[in-house]
C-alpha cells in the first residue's frame, strides 16, 4: 500500500517510525529470532530470541525505529517472512 510521503528522510519532519512485531500462534520462537536477525541490521540471533520473549510475554515488541522509508522496507520483509506485524507507528 502506497502512503503519501509527508517528508523526506533528511527533512527532519519525518520523525522516527517504529516497526512492531505482534504475538501470534503461527510462528515459533526460532523462526521469529532467525527472521529478525536476517532482516534487521544489528540484530543477532540472541537479540532475536530476546525480542521473541518480549513478543510472547507482552504481546508485541518494537524491533526497529528509524526513518519511514527504511521502516517500511523492514516491515514488508518481516511480513513476507510470515511475522504478524502491527501498522507502522510514528514515535
Amino acid at each position: 500500500m502506497e502512503r503519501p510521503r509527508i517528508a523526506g528522510p533528511d527533512s527532519g519532519l519525518g520523525g522516527n517510525w517504529m516497526v512492531i512485531v505482534e504475538n501470534d500462534n503461527n510462528n515459533t520462537f526460532e523462526h521469529v529470532a532467525q527472521t529478525l536477525a536476517r532482516v534487521v541490521p544489528g540484530v543477532s540471533i540472541e537479540q532475536g530470541h530476546r525480542f521473541a520473549d518480549t513478543i510472547h510475554n507482552s504481546g508485541r515488541a518494537v524491533v526497529w525505529t528509524g526513518p519511514r522509508e527504511t521502516a517500511e522496507l523492514y516491515w514488508e520483509q518481516l511480513k513476507q517472512a510470515g511475522l504478524t506485524m502491527a501498522p507502522l507507528e510514528q514515535h
